[in-house]
């Protein structure tokens, strides 16, 4: 079949798009490239210009990021117009380039994780990365797995599921709000295995609280004991300076990308080190691909191809900031607002304090009021956004600020709880 350049039909793919925002972005980002991570963290003249490149509604503060972050406007435009330019030539695209230009956007997605491109797939999210893993085992009745009250909801229920359909059986801990050392966390998990222990699933941040846990530890204790490990990455991924690496050799890793890498909805990833493709069934049949080729898991059908290639301008915005100085910043505003009420004798904290324990995330409940009663008042009294939890020991608010929140923002939060505390 004739093949089209990507010039032809593609003008204005990766890195052409919105050449005004993008050049504004670098221009502000030159300025600071002398200035340490943690300094810049507190420099709000420069974050008011990062946050000049988000499209942030002004009908609220939001501070429910966690679930779905804004794309910044490069991204958007670009994203925009890769959706333009396929409509334009339609299946044509479909049979000449799709497949190369998602590989492409796979490759960086995994020098940003630290694998290789064959061992990650580009999922819809983390749910569906994870229930290809959980769905994929050969599961056996009396198979044990274990995991925490505080991991997400739809992968306790696709426990719950193999369950029933097999027999597994499932270990259920629950993790403290405050541990004291990683120990605490690593024993918690390691007290639960017994000879028939086949799977270990563990949140690299606990998504309610964010709580960040020892992934190293537990992966290294687990493998002692010949258990493979899943992690839950859904908030890691784009918010901390990390490799697999540095998480010692997990078996299996998941995340949205629509959280904290910035792209538009639809996109997440699933690692799957080498030796452990083999054994895992395929949701989707495709009997082009080879047992021990990842690709196998990835036979989706017709998706929206552009959102694969809006991938690559959100990693070009998202390395342009730099993962230290986004980590570095994030902490800091979450520790801008929860160092201010910590103390306070009627505002209760479900974060841990010490700031490598957790990051962006963090959750905040009120003496007297439910959750629910807290996240109502908070938007129709303050127009402030959260997320009611209330389960799992966690009874409070997720607080999720981004890149683009404003310490002015988490003064009007701050001063917003304090009047609600008495």
């Amino acid at each position: 079949m004739p093949s089209l350049s990507k010039r032809q039909f593609l003008k204005t793919l990766v890195g052409t798009a919105a050449l005004s925002t993008w050049a504004g972005v670098e221009e502000t980002l030159a300025t600071v490239a002398h200035i340490p991570a943690t300094a810049l963290a507190q420099q709000e003249d420069f974050w008011a210009k990062i946050r000049a490149a988000y499209p942030v509604t002004t009908d609220f503060i939001q501070l429910e990021n966690g679930y779905y972050s804004l794309a910044a406007q490069p991204v958007l435009d670009g994203y925009l117009q890769h959706i333009r330019d396929i409509n334009t030539v339609s299946s044509y695209y479909m049979r000449t380039r799709q497949f190369a230009d998602k590989r492409e956007s796979q490759t960086q997605l995994a020098k940003l994780l630290g694998c290789s491109p064959d061992e990650l797939i580009i999922t819809r999210n983390t749910t569906e990365s994870l229930d290809t893993v959980i769905a994929g085992l050969n599961w056996k009745a009396g198979d044990e797995v274990i995991m925490a009250e505080q991991d997400y909801g739809a992968m306790l229920d696709m426990f719950r599921l193999q369950a029933r359909r097999y027999g597994s059986i499932n270990r259920t801990v629950s993790l403290p709000n405050h541990p004291k050392t990683d120990e605490e966390i690593v024993s918690l998990y390691e007290k639960t295995i017994t000879p028939k222990t086949r799977l270990l699933m563990v949140c690299h941040m606990v998504n309610i609280t964010g709580q960040i846990l020892p992934i190293r530890k537990i992966v290294d204790m687990a493998h002692k004991h010949g258990i493979e490990v899943l992690v839950d990455g859904a908030h890691a991924f784009g918010q901390l300076n990390f490799t697999l690496t540095d998480l010692g050799g997990c078996d299996y890793y998941a995340s949205s990308l629509h959280k904290w890498l910035g792209t538009p909805l639809g996109a997440g990833i699933l690692y799957v080190r080498r030796d452990k493709i083999p054994a895992l069934w395929p949701l989707f049949a495709d009997s082009s691909v080879a047992d021990d080729d990842i690709r196998k898991l990835n036979h989706t059908g017709t998706h929206p191809v552009a959102t694969d290639l809006a991938i690559q301008d959100a990693i070009k915005f998202h390395e342009g900031i730099g993962i230290e100085r986004k980590e570095a910043r994030l902490r800091y505003l979450q520790h801008y607002w929860t160092d201010q009420v910590r103390r306070h004798p009627n505002i209760s904290l479900n974060t841990p304090e010490n700031p490598g324990r957790s990051c962006a995330i963090a959750n905040v409940g009120v003496v007297g009021k439910t959750p629910a009663e807290l996240a109502k008042i908070l938007f129709e009294k303050y127009k402030i956004f959260t997320v009611a939890i209330d389960g799992a020991n966690v009874h409070g608010v997720r607080v999720t600020p981004h890149l683009y929140t404003t310490t002015a923002e988490l003064d009007s939060f701050v001063r917003a709880l304090k009047r609600l505390a008495g």
